[in-house]
């Protein structure tokens, strides 16, 4: 009889505890899915941010985030330029493997209709999840590739990238893009179009009046050569300044363009309102957001809300009117009790752009802090970015790490929170940020990091093993200009190669630990242990070399250069490339 009793109760509490283990279980798996939201400002620098230590700007929404998670302060670009930093992000590998780093002086995608960019056989960590169930979306900025061989064929796209769902611009925000801001070809111009039509001009004069003089007889073919000439430069100039902003500045909504050329007002409210309807469309399923903001490349802008209403001129208005956006979605997230079990990324592609200075002589640049250079140079102004980290439920708030740590790392660590296996065929670059984040590790899993001014090797970071040093060790350095200036203002960015470097042999070294603004080289008279460095930091970049494929150049000139039969234009919009689908669509709402 006892033992019925006894069978009975074990029957009995077996129900309840089946019921613990399955809801232990649906818990465990919810804390090792997460909705995951990577938010990327553009061309934001370290010092904007107020968590990062700025007084002046307004960042409530941003520095909240930080608050309610972890701060890293020796965050990594992997790249100080938009598209290879970009692609480094996405695939988590060192944009030289899938040639996605320039060997000439422009390192980013300048056209819509270029036929480079992230090649097809690379895998992002949108594809890793979008294969675990994820509901995938890209918001914003691509700047990795439209198409191959066809308009149609759209083998770069987002969609063909691990992506259910695009609105965005497939290129980046450029001056060029909104009348009035000036021109990123103002140098070609000059090349190209300003002095040849000069020396035409003298050249014609020159010759009509030693025809004049008698002293040399000029054919009449030659003076209609020169002027057909002249003209056919005019022509194509105007043509160029007519044309480029309807063909390289347009929004798409998937493979549809909606809006050409894009119109920048309530740009911003129009990004958050897709991010925030992706969102909640998804709130019984996992899924995936990469807000990637066209905030604060130039041309900068802002809406009538915050236009005039912070310190920093149009600069900070435009930071301002992204932490704004930050603010809603993450409001969205406690309407909708998604919060604890959200992992948000925020961060840079690289550093501020110290040399935008418009032709008023306004500031349009951001601060990178403490920090030397900017974007397109390896100082620690150009790649150290913030990065942010929250998950209430998993990453305890307020912290503060000084690891090394790369932009890179975001590919295995959501592939792992996902359940995805890493990929076996390639090497992967970033490693897990989850030990570090969770504290179950203090020091970064990067025992070496390798900084590239394009495809060119221009820095290698050493964390040694046991040690609070970090060394950083220069082969070579971009030579800014003016002397003594803080950029390469007469180039608007610094290059990688020939007479715009300084190599250095042996290698420039910094302890980054103990100088963080790179000010003061090291010698073997201040550091004993100068050559033994130098040796080990070498050698890893032998290594290092040794594992880079040779791939296709997707900057090479063919790829990069504009082909028109791979130009996008709206459907029925004739050569004018014109429509307005956004317009009509709120007018029909109405």
């Amino acid at each position: 009889m006892a033992q019925d009793h006894l069978q009975l109760f074990i029957a009995k509490m077996k129900i309840p505890f089946l019921l613990l283990f399955f809801l232990w279980e649906a818990e465990s798996h919810t804390a090792s899915r997460p909705n995951i939201i990577l938010v990327m400002a553009d061309d934001l620098g370290i010092g904007d941010p107020g968590c990062y230590g700025n007084k002046t700007l307004r960042t409530p929404n941003i520095d909240r985030l930080a608050s309610g998670g972890v701060k890293l302060t020796q965050h990594l670009a992997a790249s100080p330029l938009c598209t290879p930093s970009r692609a480094a992000f996405m695939t988590g590998r060192y944009p030289v493997r899938s040639g996605m780093a320039s060997w000439s002086r422009t390192g980013v995608f300048l056209f819509t209709a270029s036929s480079g960019g992230l090649p097809t056989n690379e895998i992002t960590f949108a594809k890793l999840l979008k294969d675990q169930g994820y509901s995938t979306a890209l918001i914003g900025k691509w700047h990795l590739g439209m198409s191959c061989h066809s308009k149609t064929d759209f083998c770069h796209h987002p969609l063909h990238h691990g992506f259910n769902y695009f609105y965005g611009i497939s290129l980046t925000n450029l001056r060029d893009c909104k009348p009035g801001e000036g021109s990123v070809f103002t140098t070609a111009f000059k090349r190209l179009v300003f002095i040849p039509l000069q020396i035409i001009g003298v050249t014609l004069l020159t010759f009509a009046a030693l025809n004049c003089l008698g002293l040399l007889r000029v054919p009449l073919g030659i003076f209609f050569s020169l002027l057909f000439l002249a003209a056919l430069i005019l022509t194509l100039f105007l043509g160029f300044l007519h044309y480029f902003r309807p063909l390289n500045c347009f929004m798409m909504k998937n493979y549809e363009i909606i809006q050409q050329p894009m119109s920048y007002d309530n740009l911003t409210q129009r990004l958050t309102v897709e991010a925030a309807q992706f969102i909640q469309r998804n709130t019984e399923t996992p899924f995936l957001l990469v807000l990637s903001y066209l905030h604060v490349h130039t041309a900068l802008f802002s809406s009538k809300d915050f236009a005039g209403k912070s310190k920093h001129g149009v600069y900070g208005d435009a930071v301002e009117e992204m932490d704004w956006s930050v603010g809603q979605i993450l409001n969205l997230l406690d309407e909708l009790r998604l919060a604890n079990d959200t992992l948000i990324y925020f961060t840079s592609d690289q550093g501020a752009h110290v040399e935008e200075v418009s032709s008023k002589g306004e500031i349009h640049g951001g601060s990178n802090g403490i920090y030397k250079g900017g974007k397109a140079n390896n100082w620690e102004g150009g790649i150290r970015v913030p990065g942010i980290l929250r998950w209430p439920r998993v990453i305890q708030a307020g912290q503060k790490i000084d690891e090394p740590t790369s932009n890179m790392d975001i590919f295995p660590t959501v592939a792992k929170l996902a359940g995805a296996p890493l990929p076996e065929d390639r090497i992967i670059d970033g490693r897990d940020l989850m030990p570090l984040l969770e504290g179950k590790s203090q020091r970064s899993d990067h025992e070496f990091l390798f900084h590239y001014c394009n495809a060119y090797l221009n820095a290698v970071r050493w964390h040694p093993q046991n040690s609070t040093s970090i060394w950083k060790a220069f082969f070579f350095t971009p030579n800014f200009n003016p002397v003594g200036s803080n950029g390469c203002f007469a180039t608007h960015v610094c290059f990688c190669f020939g007479g715009y470097v300084t190599h250095h042999d042996p290698p420039l070294l910094f302890d980054i630990s103990k100088d963080p603004r790179e000010r003061n080289p090291l010698t073997p008279a201040t550091e004993p242990r100068f050559y033994e460095i130098l040796k080990v930091i070498q050698e890893a970049a032998d290594r290092h070399t040794q594992t880079l494929p040779e791939v296709p150049n997707q900057f090479s000139w063919d790829n990069f250069l504009w082909k028109p039969w791979l130009q996008l234009c709206c459907p029925s919009s004739g050569l004018s490339c014109q429509c307005d689908t956004e317009k009509q669509d709120k007018r029909l709402s109405h």
